[in-house]
């Protein structure tokens, strides 16, 4: 049986020193390995393409569904798991979900796999 991770509060940027600084912390690994996962599938990474390419800044559940062959429920899960990493942000509009990329956290983990890539 596969050893699961555990689970700890992701809901703000990842915040630790850039891993080329020297050894990591376990605590601090952990934060950056668990963010990394999230984006491990290739349907989450197709999401976030869309997220960024958009032209009015969001999308929909039902329109991310369409595009990418999926059903709702599928994108649904994906955007929790992007959610619960911080990387999309998602509001509710009468009946639907519309997400949007939370660039701050995304631009946090850049710092940290590369202090320069920022700059």
């Amino acid at each position: 049986m596969p050893k699961s991770l555990p689970t700890i509060d992701m809901s703000g940027p990842v915040c630790c020193a850039p891993v080329a600084s020297g050894p990591m912390s376990d605590a601090d690994a952990l934060q950056v390995a668990l963010r990394l996962k999230a984006l491990a599938d290739p349907a989450r990474v197709k999401i976030m393409s869309m997220l960024f390419s958009s032209t009015a800044g969001e999308e929909n559940s039902g329109a991310l569904a369409a595009a990418l062959g999926l059903t709702e429920s599928t994108v649904s899960h994906h955007l929790a798991q992007l959610r619960r990493a911080g990387f999309v942000a998602s509001d509710r509009r009468g009946m639907n979900v519309f997400h949007r990329v939370a660039p701050d956290a995304l631009g946090a983990l850049c710092a940290v796999l590369d202090p320069n890539c920022c700059r």
